[in-house]
């Protein structure tokens, strides 16, 4: 940037995704990860729109994934602790 002007930059969810991919859900975790990439890559280049349109897509899947590791924890505690007996 010339002149002291700045940039935005979009968040890549890099973290969360990482996260996602091992304790929630696997192929939701994958494509987070994989536009958590393409967020990294567009603000190197300086593209905002891109970068804030992956961030965006990052995010929507990062919030599916935590939601469906929620749900699949749920049932897995519910069939584990029901008093049910195991075969």
């Amino acid at each position: 940037m010339e002149g002291g002007q700045t940039r935005a930059v979009a968040p890549s969810y890099c973290g969360w995704s990482i996260f996602n991919t091992f304790c929630c859900c696997l192929p939701l975790g994958i494509a987070a990860i994989i536009f958590s990439h393409k967020v990294n890559a567009a603000n190197e280049h300086g593209d905002t729109v891109s970068a804030a349109d992956a961030s965006s897509t990052a995010k929507t899947l990062n919030i599916m994934a935590s939601i469906c590791g929620i749900i699949f924890l749920a049932i897995f505690l519910y069939y584990e602790f029901s008093g049910q007996p195991k075969h």
